[in-house]
């Protein structure tokens, strides 16, 4: 298979296989108007297999979001066919307006202005609980 590179635009690399097409809908990815390549199953020596996905406009990405889907991703922005800047992410301590909190009596479900917040309450299992209600993100 044999995809272009991009001349101006991003790169999310090494997302664990499986994860692309849940990033691809967290980041609203279906509602640009520019080419959104999502690779699946990549081979790759360090990871066995991956996920990638191309953007082939410079947008603003929601590192955040990136991190919570995968924190071993990398963002790589290319201007003008090269590499000009390459971002390692992280598990993120909170979550502003990624996630929605599912719990009908949250104050966020009445007062809709109000952020969706989700805080890291354990690293390990990566769970993230309402800054609100406590109610643990799906």
């Amino acid at each position: 298979m044999n995809i272009d590179s991009i001349n101006n635009g991003i790169v999310i690399d090494h997302i664990q296989a499986g994860s692309g097409m849940k990033l691809y809908e967290l980041l609203g990815l279906g509602n640009l108007e520019c080419s959104v390549a999502i690779i699946k199953n990549v081979q790759s020596k360090k990871m066995g297999k991956k996920d990638i996905i191309k953007i082939d406009a410079d947008i603003p990405v929601d590192i955040d979001a990136i991190g919570y889907v995968d924190p071993h991703a990398t963002v790589n922005i290319i201007k003008d066919g090269e590499l000009v800047e390459k971002k390692d992410i992280a598990l993120p301590k909170k979550l502003v307006n990624v996630l929605k909190c599912k719990n009908p009596r949250c104050i966020v479900s009445v007062e809709q202005e109000l952020d969706n917040i989700f805080v890291l309450s354990d690293a390990e299992e990566k769970v993230y609980r309402c800054m609100y209600c406590e109610t643990k993100a799906e």
